[in-house]
């Protein structure tokens, strides 16, 4: 279980690494993606709880090392969604691609928006972009629509290759 983990979080790690390299390109134009949203949903429909859990919390510090908000927060918010998904498990289709999709669009959305109020709290002066928010929330949206069911076969495939090494096969 350990060793899937660590493969379930370098795809996260992946992830990261390419939304970071798509932020800095970006960047000229002002915009910035949110892609929180597919670190979760997976691990939280498909693994064990408990297990999952440390797979989000690690993605959660991941996201905390290069953002400008309180050490944990990331990690806190979502720990927190990873425990609603995994409450709400026995009730989502997990296996369903679109059913995923929607789940990270809402918890992109979520987290984005809370992200933001933590953020505005800090330095009120944030809550006055909202315009520009906006906006780069809707473009963190595409962004997850369309790099989403991508992500979440890149993840299934993992399982699939963790299975058939399990059985001797590989």
């Amino acid at each position: 279980m350990r060793r899937l983990g660590l493969l379930l979080f370098g795809s996260i790690l992946l992830l990261w690494a390419i939304t970071a390299q798509l932020n800095h390109a970006l960047s000229s134009f002002g915009i910035h993606l949110f892609a929180g949203g597919l670190c979760v949903p997976f691990v939280a429909l498909q693994f064990p709880s408990r297990s999952g859990l440390l797979v989000s919390a690690a993605a959660g510090l991941l996201c905390d090392a290069v953002t400008p908000v309180p050490v944990g927060t990331h990690l806190f918010l979502f720990a927190v969604a990873h425990a609603l998904m995994a409450k709400l498990r026995h009730r989502l289709p997990a296996d369903d691609g679109i059913t995923q999709l929607i789940i990270a669009l809402v918890t992109n959305a979520a987290l984005y928006l809370a992200l933001t109020i933590i953020l505005a709290a800090r330095q009120p002066v944030i809550a006055s972009l909202w315009p520009r928010l906006l906006w780069d929330l809707i473009l963190s949206e595409i962004y997850v629509a369309l790099v989403g069911p991508w992500f979440f076969a890149l993840q299934g495939r993992i399982l699939d290759l963790d299975r058939f090494a399990l059985r001797g096969r590989l």
